[in-house]
């Protein structure tokens, strides 16, 4: 009965975890889905992808601001994450950009 409720927990963790526009041959809900069929599954394993689902160590953890934007080039990640967002809907940057080194 405790191993149908920790591989259940599993599969609706792994139900609910995004998926990679990156990588769309290895995804993470998939790997999770074929954990909660494994014999050997724990509910520390169920914890940890719980954990990871929730940004726990986010929340436990946070970052400083002085880390979050460098002096040296404080919109850093900012820029990151706006690169990642349009390379996910397939939009580039322009080569004079590239060229030119603008944002």
């Amino acid at each position: 009965m405790a191993l149908v409720l920790i591989t259940e927990g599993l599969k609706a963790i792994a139900h609910s975890w995004p998926s990679d526009p990156f990588r769309p041959n290895l995804q993470l809900n998939t790997f999770l889905r074929s954990l909660a069929a494994h014999p050997g599954l724990t509910p520390r394993a169920v914890r940890a992808a719980n954990a990871l689902s929730n940004n726990e160590i986010q929340k436990k953890y946070p970052l400083s601001a002085k880390l979050l934007k460098p002096a040296s080039t404080p919109h850093h990640y900012d820029r990151l994450v706006e690169a990642f967002e349009k390379s996910a809907k397939g939009i580039g940057r322009p080569r004079w950009k590239i060229f030119f080194g603008v944002w």
